[in-house]
């Protein structure tokens, strides 16, 4: 086979100038990762020297030089017509008799089946390098078959080196179009066709965090997630419960797979996936788990994060890996700076999608149906379209943001978007269809995992964070407020100490939806509407209630991992009964109350027989968070728990859900919201293990003000004399118990002197929302340096006893 042939089972990463990044990358898993169970299929790599052969044997080099010098380097006004004649000079090329018998006898002697499938993807010199990904620049053939098909697709490979968006990639990263080489691998082809199929990232895609594997795949063959054809299911899985054995699955989001891609006559086709298959997710746990620690052993074994691709054979029904290469956004990032970005006001809503990146940006829409319009698209402008392909690639350095109206987190469009720093929505279905051509509209992938189109230019503010520069106080501990699991990886890149509140009611309202007791007394729900919502969402599950538990559970999962092994105080959920009734089902089972705030909320219902078995789901919840995923950062807290007796009562009934105060490490606390809370603070102690005050309620209680009520609203002041004795009391109450207290509430947000007050009381921990930490964090740091220098403490300033 001379030097034109190089087999995997002779390759490694080194070979990399003689087989390309692809091919090396794989020839290295092929020879040193297998022994670890890392299934890569075999194959061969046509080399560098086989290209120079051709090249050399039709005399193509001076030409192809000659072409690449007189290329538009500013406008690329020549582009289109460079690439094609580069293309034409070596499709027009003869194949060498000797490389020809050299690529036909690997072929007949590596595999076993006569004329079996075998996949042929280009390989660059420069290929697959941090930094470099060179991902779909070049051409891949699937399903060739035969001596003749397999020598044409081998040309076809290299002729991809000049495809235009090759040649504009090579200029954009400053690579030699004379010095860039291709080889090209010819692997045994994985039934996908027939399965599945899909890529993965060894930290999350978004954020760049780096303790998770996001998974996604497709039925049938994986071009359909890098063209952006269809929405792909996604899975996130935590690499410490993975270590350690435990449920590590965190995320499991279906997508809807509406069109499966097979082989066909000539090449690939497209058809409609059957309703059962989309309602199904392609792979379960245990191969989610089983690629999961395929990526931990590709990820050690390079040293860094990596993205892959993999295939399920529908025949063997093994999984393989089928690529690996170095993922090329965030690893090349420094985390010194955090930008956060926060809409100001809303507009019109014309669509809505995935939101790729946490930006806002705003630009005149462009309407474009192909690459061929190019032309209409000015810098800045925002480009609104059906799907993207590596051929918009060109292109697209010139956009403020992108929208499709296909593709899932990991398509093409949102693979670019995050490799530009641009603003993406993808999936809209109707972008192209709601979104008017020339008109100015503002894109916000800032509130979560659904980013919005609005129409209009709108206002945002975006703050940007040294957080190398920022110090954490120490002995006092600054923590987050969150409830949305979607901002969870990147709030976890700013300056903290893990999170002091994290709200249920976001993940009910927005990932459940349905009131917990429709699920448990289903028949109860007479409303046809109500009853069809449900069974919608519920019709994977056999039992009703475990839908809860398990999106309930992914939920804080998510959050709890993303902070991990920091603290994350989860308050179980404190809807008021009008809120409650607005889940779907909610009305059959919910009083109607004159005065809600103060009503039927809190700790009085997880006892009650018309919500104990609701609470049993949370419960439950908690229970596969901590107990099976690992993940005992999370402490458990109960809000608005008026007397000592009705604690004792939660806590029992916790205990018998499983869920035991001081087993497994678990802590219990209370909020501190209620006046008898502080005035029998020596009671409660006995019952848990820490407060929260929760300033906002009780100051709403102190004052006798319904914070629901505008007309009194002027007289509502966190800030009040009686509130901050109250608060005050409290934290020296559990000082001298040697309880943890803390406080979650608006007034430390927005009071330096009430973040002194705090401190020089002696609280343990302050909560912000995210706009306000890092403001926070400078209050806090100020009031330790004041702290024993002042000549008057600030309680007496205040008029408050000490």
């Amino acid at each position: 086979m001379g030097n034109y042939i190089k087999k995997f089972s002779e390759t490694t990463i080194a070979d990399i100038s003689e087989v390309g990044g692809k091919n090396a990358s794989l020839g290295e898993m092929y020879t040193q990762l297998g022994e670890k169970g890392v299934l890569v299929p075999n194959g061969f790599a046509v080399t560098v020297s086989a290209f120079q052969h051709f090249i050399n044997h039709n005399q193509l080099n001076e030409k192809l030089c000659k072409l690449m010098a007189g290329l538009d380097k500013v406008n690329f006004s020549n582009l289109s017509g460079t690439g094609s004649k580069a293309r034409k000079l070596v499709l027009d090329g003869i194949m060498p008799n000797d490389l020809k018998m050299a690529i036909i006898d690997a072929y007949d002697y590596l595999f076993e089946q006569t004329e079996p499938a075998v996949a042929v993807r280009s390989s660059a010199t420069a290929e697959d390098l941090p930094g470099a990904s060179f991902a779909g620049q070049h051409e891949s053939y699937l399903n060739i078959k035969g001596h003749v098909a397999l020598v044409d697709a081998v040309k076809r490979c290299f002729a991809s080196l000049y495809t235009d968006r090759a040649i504009k990639y090579r200029e954009d990263k400053g690579f030699d179009h004379n010095k860039v080489f291709l080889s090209v691998g010819v692997q045994q082809m994985v039934h996908a066709d027939t399965a599945c199929s899909g890529v993965g990232f060894t930290l999350e895609p978004e954020s760049g965090f780096r303790d998770v594997v996001h998974l996604a795949g497709v039925w049938g063959l994986g071009e359909n997630i890098v063209q952006g054809t269809v929405t792909p299911d996604e899975f996130l899985i935590f690499k410490p419960s993975l270590k350690n054995g435990l449920k590590s699955i965190i995320q499991k989001n279906k997508g809807a797979k509406s069109q499966t891609m097979v082989y066909a006559s000539e090449g690939t086709m497209n058809k409609d996936t059957p309703w059962e298959m989309r309602e199904k997710f392609i792979l379960n746990d245990q191969e989610i788990e089983q690629l999961a620690r395929w990526a931990l052993i590709i990820e050690d074994h390079y040293e860094q994060p990596m993205d892959f691709e993999w295939a399920k054979d529908g025949n063997d029904h093994r999984l393989y890996i089928i690529q690996a290469r170095p993922e090329t956004v965030h690893s090349q990032e420094k985390k010194l700076q955090v930008k956060s970005y926060t809409i100001i006001e809303k507009g019109e809503e014309i669509v809505r999608g995935e939101a790729i990146g946490t930006m806002i940006t705003t630009g005149t829409a462009r309407l474009l149906s192909s690459p061929g319009e190019a032309a209409r698209l000015l810098p800045g402008d925002i480009l609104v379209t059906d799907k993207t392909s590596p051929d918009w690639d060109p292109i697209l350095k010139k956009v403020a943001g992108i929208v499709t109206n296909k593709g899932g987190r990991t398509s093409h469009a949102a693979i670019i978007a995050r490799e530009l720093g641009v603003v993406a929505l993808v999936g809209t279905e109707h972008g192209s269809v709601n979104i008017k051509d020339g008109e100015t509209i503002t894109i916000s992938c800032a509130e979560g995992k659904t980013g919005y189109a609005y129409r209009g230019k709108l206002n945002w503010r975006e703050t940007i964070t040294d957080a190398g520069a920022i110090k954490l106080p120490g002995t006092v501990k600054a923590q987050l407020i969150i409830g949305e699991p979607e901002k969870a990886f990147q709030l976890s890149f700013f300056p903290n100490d893990g999170v002091g509140l994290m709200r249920l009611e976001f993940i009910i309202n927005n990932y459940v939806q349905v009131h917990p007791m429709a699920l448990v007394k289903f028949s109860q729900v007479t409303n046809e509407a109500d009853s069809v919502k449900i069974t919608n969402l519920t019709h994977t599950y056999p039992n009703k209630q475990q839908y809860f538990v398990d999106k309930l559970a992914e939920g804080v999962a998510t959050i709890a991992a993303a902070f991990y092994p920091k603290e994350v105080i989860v308050r179980m959920s404190d809807f008021k009964t009008n809120e409650y009734a607005g889940l779907i089902g909610g009305t059959y089972f919910e009083p109607a109350e004159e005065n809600p705030m103060i009503g039927f909320r809190g700790a009085c219902r997880y006892y009650s027989e018309s919500y104990r078995d609701g609470f049993r789901l949370e419960c439950e919840a908690m229970k596969i968070v901590r107990n099976e995923m690992g993940l005992t950062n999370v402490k458990l807290m109960i809000p608005f728990c008026r007397t000592v007796e009705e604690g004792k009562k939660v806590v029992e009934l916790m205990a018998s859900y499983g869920l035991k105060r001081g087993e497994n490490g678990l802590k219990i606390f209370v909020m501190a919201e209620i006046p008898s809370n502080v005035l029998l603070a020596e009671e409660f102690a006995e019952v848990f293990d820490g407060f929260s005050i929760g300033s906002n309620d009780l100051t709403q209680l102190t004052l006798g003000i319904d914070r629901d009520s505008a007309l009194i609203a002027d007289l509502f002041d966190e800030q009040n004399a009686a509130s901050k004795q109250l608060i005050v009391t409290m934290i020296k109450k559990a000082n001298k118990l040697g309880k943890k207290v803390g406080l979650c509430g608006q007034a430390a947000s927005d009071s330096e002197t009430f973040i002194r007050l705090l401190v020089e009381t002696g609280i343990d921990s302050i909560s912000f929302n995210p706009d306000a930490l890092v403001r926070g964090i400078e209050n806090i740091n100020t009031a330790l340096k004041s702290v024993g220098k002042r000549s008057e403490p600030v309680l007496q300033k205040t008029g408050i006893e000490t």
